[in-house]
């Protein structure tokens, strides 16, 4: 049997076609070739149409298949993983509202930080494990606030991997793990959150029918197989965040083990199996893949949203010609960056900043002495920096890793980014060849029950490398400078 993985990120669509007998990718494609826009109408917004998201996901398919690689009849089920905390509203012909509002958008901040204080911070942590923040549910009630008449339309809201199992199947589902990860989901009561609801007035009917992750969702429907030259029928048996996904991609379920990312934005997720949460909501808990009505699995979830879009914006305004061009001239610039110092933080509120948003900043620039390389190498340690100023807030939330592992991909294709992380962190760091859409694929055959147990579809899942922390003590000290640096300008912004 072939597996059909999906993955849906910001900056594009990436589909993976997997045989399920040996874990071998046959074919991965992606759309759009250049990184999808964030549109942006006033400071802090941030939206993407889904329906874009749907062609793209249509053509990375059809580009999968015209190579010819497999035949499209053996695949024989379709996992989804998705940007995580996206708003899409679609009415009761199953046409969408308006443009979701996607993660990284912080109008909702506000009206989250109210409900935390009116709701009252032992039942958001004990009940939802956070703040209700600029999460999908807050999302949700700034539309009810602000666009009445959109939200009357409203006959489903979904998170954006519900939104493309709809236009497979024309079937409209949701999880646990995704109303988790929206502040919909009441975990000590295990169900739908009242209090949420009620607080901000929404309407339960609004609300798919809940399902396991690991669930069948649907079924392709026989117009879209026509379309996308696939067998009607096949089931949809996976649908998780991009985050829970990675770290499912890297076989990371158990409690104890940590995954880690650096795409769009960054990440490093620990598994759990305590409904815990840090008091001062800094990191985020949700359910993880494998979380059930009858077993907790927690995901405790640091994001850094500014991280490789940061890089992004490095390579497009400074100048290179690609990222391999600037991680060869970062290499050719010592630890440190002689001086220079970025803090990333130009993509939205920080949750570990308390949701602040500070801006990005480029400091210690010297126009005699410093070039483009001292840039490209500061925007890698910035990033890695920004993950261990929220690496230490995970720490004092009992998360002690002995490994981390990563898939090769994004900011971990560069030697600079891999060196500053495990010397910076002094933690191993365990990198495979894998991705979200390989992660989607896998998902879907545990999902489609291919494989007996998550663990059976890893036999074969060997790392490429694992790197251990050397005592660089040039990394400890350009850490301190650009902690001073954040600490001067987090009261700058007070």
């Amino acid at each position: 049997m072939l597996l059909l993985g999906i993955d849906l990120g910001t900056s594009s669509v990436k589909v993976t076609v997997m045989d399920a007998s040996n874990g071998k990718v046959l074919v991965s494609a992606q759309h759009p070739e250049t990184e999808a826009a964030i549109i942006s109408h006033q400071p802090g917004w941030a939206e993407q149409s889904p329906n874009m998201w749907w062609q793209d996901v249509q053509a990375a398919i059809l580009k999968a298949n015209a190579t010819g690689a497999f035949n499209p009849a053996d695949i024989g089920a379709i996992g989804i993983a998705y940007q995580m905390h996206g708003l899409v509203l679609v009415d009761s012909n199953q046409n969408v509202i308006r443009d979701s509002i996607i993660w990284c958008d912080n109008r909702a901040v506000a009206l989250g930080e109210k409900a935390f204080e009116t709701i009252g911070q032992d039942y958001c942590l004990g009940h939802l494990l956070n703040s209700p923040g600029n999460f999908t549910a807050s999302k949700l009630a700034w539309v009810k606030q602000n666009e009445p008449e959109r939200y009357g339309q409203i006959y489903k809201m979904m998170l954006p991997g519900d939104f493309i199992s709809m236009k497979l199947t024309g079937e409209i589902t949701t999880t646990i793990a995704a109303l988790s990860e929206g502040m919909f989901w009441d975990f000590k009561n295990n169900c739908l959150s009242n209090v949420v609801m009620e607080y901000y007035g929404l309407d339960a009917q609004h609300i798919p029918a809940i399902k396991n992750v690991f669930d069948t969702h649907g079924y392709l429907s026989e117009s879209i197989a026509t379309t996308l030259g696939l067998p009607k029928g096949i089931p949809v048996t996976y649908k998780a965040g991009d985050q829970q996904n990675n770290a499912l991609s890297l076989n990371v379920v158990k409690p104890g083990e940590v995954a880690t990312t650096a795409g769009t934005s960054a990440v490093i997720y620990a598994v759990s199996d305590s409904l815990q949460a840090d008091t001062a909501s800094r990191v985020n808990s949700f359910a993880h893949v494998n979380h059930t009505l009858e077993q907790n699995s927690i995901g405790v979830l640091l994001c850094i949203n500014g991280a490789g879009i940061s890089n992004s914006w490095m390579k497009h305004k400074i100048g290179a010609s690609s990222y391999n061009e600037m991680n060869s001239l970062a290499a050719s610039v010592a630890p440190g960056s002689d001086g220079v110092a970025v803090l990333p933080f130009g993509n939205g509120s920080e949750r570990m900043l308390h949701n602040k948003n500070i801006g990005a900043h480029i400091l210690g620039l010297d126009f005699n002495r410093h070039q483009a390389a001292h840039l490209f190498r500061a925007v890698q340690e910035g990033v890695v920096f920004a993950m261990q100023y929220g690496f230490k807030v995970l720490q004092q939330n009992r998360v002690q890793p002995t490994v981390i592992r990563a898939g090769k991909a994004n900011m971990f294709l560069s030697d600079v980014f891999v060196d500053c992380f495990v010397n910076t962190l002094q933690v191993p760091l365990e990198l495979y060849h894998t991705d979200g859409s390989k992660g989607a694929a896998i998902g879907a055959g545990y999902g489609a029950k291919v494989y007996a147990t998550i663990e059976e579809a890893f036999v074969n899942s060997k790392p490429l490398t694992t790197i251990e922390p050397a005592a660089k003590t040039n990394y400890i000290e350009a850490y301190q400078n650009w902690e001073q640096q954040l600490a001067l300008q987090i009261k700058n912004n007070q």
